[in-house]
């Protein structure tokens, strides 16, 4: 399963890309507006800093403004893929995107027949939000659940995007939902390396090399 850090601090984005555990990026508005920098400067240094995919989202509203706006995010860097809603408008500059060659995430995804639709457009990715739709007493992963059916049944490439992951279980349940891909903010990418008894067992064995009085060199 790739992983995607969900985020447009370009300092976390130094931090994290030096892991070389990183495949690509989602941005929001939300995102690039907390760094109260312009906002191409800050899409072309991330696509600099990551290989992968680069998720930005187009604002318009309307189909023909979301195709217009995403040319502009596609010239930016070649790894740029145009998020846009999902939407009657989003669908229909998605298949329009989809026909000139240029990648779409398409976002906020709530039910599986929505990413029938997204995948019928063309969507290269689809990102079900997760999360949110437990914060509403729903069980979001039954829904990755059942798009990677639809998708398998009928022969979709649109990639699985599992969006709005707030914990290492998230990220756990989405591999083995059969998500493609996981975006998760830069916090719980780093809880992915934790567990306590890995650092039970690596101060045990430092101990003892420590006593033994031995040396790799």
């Amino acid at each position: 399963m790739l992983l995607f850090l969900d985020t447009a601090d370009i300092n976390e984005l130094k931090a994290l890309a030096d892991t070389g555990l990183i495949d690509g990026v989602t941005t929001n508005p939300s995102l690039v507006a907390k760094e109260g920098k312009p906002f191409r400067p800050v899409l072309k240094e991330i696509c600099t800093l990551i290989d992968g995919p680069v998720s930005a989202e187009a604002v318009a509203l309307d189909a023909a403004g979301m195709v217009r706006e995403g040319k502009l995010l596609r010239a930016v860097a070649d790894n740029v893929v145009v998020k846009l809603p999902l939407t009657p408008e989003g669908l229909k500059a998605c298949v329009a995107l989809s026909d000139d060659g240029i990648p779409v995430n398409v976002t906020l995804c709530f039910s599986a027949v929505q990413a029938l639709l997204a995948a019928k457009a063309g969507a290269a990715f689809i990102s079900p939000f997760v999360g949110r739709l437990d914060d509403g007493g729903h069980d979001g992963m039954e829904l990755v659940r059942e798009i990677r059916a639809i998708y398998d049944q009928y022969g979709f490439e649109t990639k699985i995007l599992a969006a709005s992951l707030r914990t290492p279980a998230h990220v756990r349940e989405a591999a083995l939902a059969g998500a493609d891909c996981a975006t998760l903010p830069p916090a719980v990418f780093r809880a992915l390396y934790k567990h306590p008894l890995t650092d039970l067992g690596l101060e045990a064995f430092m101990k003892d090399w420590k006593a033994s009085g031995l040396s790799v060199e």
